[in-house]
């Protein structure tokens, strides 16, 4: 008798992908580390990131975390990959994800400094935002950044999210500092308007 498949399941099997002209998204492996590696070099990355990804140990311990997290069936981590060159150029999730609630969110993003400014973040976010949306029909899709990332900020703009508040003294950084996160979001009944709005091209 075949044991029922839970939602998680049924919406991320194994072979999972998203995919937009410019960018595939796929699960994450263990067997992506040695890809990953030399893209994590430029410690600037992390300035914002709450690990240090720079460091091997570090990187390795954070995909077991996020890989665990699938096993518990509250997150989906991906490597994005650039159609272009058909090189991994970062990482991306959903995480936090309540089907009861019907919330998710997008977040452990980065990506190599030389794919920074290329279109591929932008595309990853139209997949993800669509997919959430419109297949496993979510009623809202959130994203935190720190307070002090100026560009993520921007870029959250870009892709139509709203932002709604700072959460003071939120998480603890690598370096310990305490950050500020601030909360973006995008509500099921504003999606089709901020697709249109901001992702004109991708229709």
């Amino acid at each position: 008798m075949t044991a029922t498949k839970t939602e998680y399941q049924k919406f991320f099997p194994d072979h999972f992908t998203l995919e937009t002209p410019r960018v595939l998204l796929r699960l994450m492996t263990q067997q992506d580390f040695d890809l990953l590696l030399p893209l994590t070099k430029d410690q600037s990355i992390w300035k914002y990131f709450t690990n240090d990804l720079s460091k091997e140990q570090e990187l390795s311990n954070w995909m077991q975390k996020l890989l665990a997290e699938r096993a518990q069936e509250v997150r989906m981590p991906f490597v994005v990959i650039d159609k272009h060159s058909n090189e991994i150029c970062g990482c991306t999730s959903y995480l936090n994800i309540s089907f009861y609630d019907k919330r998710l969110e997008i977040g452990s993003t980065w990506l190599g400094t030389s794919f920074m400014g290329t279109g591929v973040n932008r595309e990853a976010k139209f997949a993800l935002l669509s997919f959430a949306f419109e297949v496993m029909k979510m009623e809202r899709v959130e994203i935190k950044t720190d307070n002090l990332n100026e560009r993520a900020k921007a870029a959250l703009l870009k892709v139509g999210m709203k932002p709604e508040g700072v959460l003071r003294s939120h998480m603890l950084m690598h370096d310990n500092r305490r950050r500020d996160s601030i909360y973006f979001s995008i509500l099921k009944s504003e999606w089709e308007e901020r697709k249109l709005h901001f992702f004109p091209e991708m229709l």
